[in-house]
């Protein structure tokens, strides 16, 4: 039986860190920049809403995807000390906590910005939870498939302040899915083993050389520089968000040259995908200013 912490404070922390906090707010931020660079005007309402909606959404996603994995996370070194596997949170207490954070977060947004911001926010729940996650058991395309609900909160931004989709809110997804694929092929590559011993059938399993790995994140790097830039020639942004993404798509593009040659050294792996963590708030702060302050 499942023991659960005693503690009401550390009962709490655990089912904080089932929401994934880092990872929700990354999700938040970027749909923040989808509502930011938008044209339509400015609304706190609107923004406070996908704050907390968008939030909640995205945590209900980590904690019910982690009550699926339960019993393949208690398998790997990486995620053994979860709430679930450890016993901090029962399967249960799990389920139910993520099931109600993420109708509040759906109806909050549906309540404060627009329906196609909350259908879309669904749609990256059922994405996230009913495809992607089962993938994970027998394809190694579970990565791309799980590009699509990573992707989707520009959009729900986006739509937003829209309540429609532009070429500039596809070139926005079309970015993250770019910007996903080496993020997770670094990863994969650094925690290939892990990956074995839980059967998850990654593209760094199936290829053990990693060469796959390492020319599809060459590949999307090229793609995520190519969907920034576009931007510039579309007018949402200027010449100058051109050459600052260019510089920035370029270090990114060296490390991914990097982990094609040498991924046999561990730290090139590590590099790019550390890199990418930074590259994100890197350029879509600079675009955010850029359309804001610059264009």
């Amino acid at each position: 039986m499942v023991e659960v912490s005693k503690s009401p404070i550390a009962y709490l922390r655990a089912l904080i860190s089932l929401t994934k906090p880092r990872l929700s707010f990354l999700s938040v931020l970027t749909g923040l920049v989808g509502y930011a660079v938008a044209p339509a005007p400015f609304s706190w309402t609107v923004v406070i809403g996908l704050f907390v909606g968008m939030g909640m959404a995205a945590g209900s996603a980590a904690a019910l995807n982690q009550w699926m994995e339960q019993k393949r996370d208690a398998m790997m070194e990486r995620t053994r000390e979860r709430p679930i596997p450890s016993g901090e949170v029962s399967s249960i207490a799990a389920l139910v906590f993520g099931l109600l954070i993420g109708i509040v977060g759906l109806g909050i947004l549906l309540a404060t910005t627009h329906w196609l911001a909350m259908t879309l926010t669904f749609l990256t729940l059922v994405t996230y939870l009913a495809i992607y996650t089962p993938s994970k058991s027998f394809t190694p395309w579970c990565t791309a498939i799980g590009t699509i609900p990573g992707a989707l909160p520009p959009l729900i931004g986006w739509a937003a302040s829209e309540g429609t989709l532009s070429t500039e809110a596809w070139l926005l997804f079309i970015a993250m899915v770019a910007w996903q694929i080496p993020h997770f092929m670094a990863l994969a590559w650094m925690y290939r083993e892990d990956y074995a011993k839980a059967d998850i059938p990654m593209i760094s399993v199936v290829d053990t050389s990693g060469n796959i790995a390492a020319q599809q994140s060459l590949l999307f790097i090229i793609v995520l520089i190519a969907s920034m830039a576009a931007l510039t020639f579309l007018g949402l942004a200027s010449i100058w968000f051109l050459a600052f993404s260019l510089i920035v798509g370029g270090v990114k593009l060296i490390l991914g040259l990097r982990f094609l040659v040498k991924r046999e050294d561990e730290q090139s792996s590590k590099q790019l995908f550390f890199f990418s963590l930074l590259y994100l708030p890197i350029v879509f702060g600079g675009l955010v200013a850029d359309v804001l302050w610059i264009s």
